[in-house]
């Protein structure tokens, strides 16, 4: 028989919640992602230089990072672009 959403929701253990009941699950949309490479020493740049490399997530020259491909990415790359190189 016909059972109502507050019959069900009733069934199911505490802390659980029926998600998309008869719908297929919805998968998210892959994200563009972008290689970039440290590899000039920030050593004489800029304090506002240092902080956006240490933003970006380097922590040693020549190493590499996969960074989602946003514009506050893409922007801080364009700001260091005499230390960074985008490695795709």
């Amino acid at each position: 028989m016909a059972e109502t959403k507050a019959a069900k929701a009733a069934k199911q253990p505490a802390g659980t919640k029926a998600v998309h009941e008869g719908k297929a699950p919805v998968k998210a949309a892959a994200k563009a992602t972008i290689q970039i490479q440290y590899f000039r020493s920030m050593i004489q740049a800029p304090v506002k230089h240092k902080r956006v490399i240490k933003g970006l997530g380097f922590t040693r020259l020549n190493q590499v990072v996969v960074r989602e491909d946003t514009p506050s990415i893409r922007g801080m790359v364009n700001t260091v672009p005499h230390l960074v190189r985008i490695v795709q």
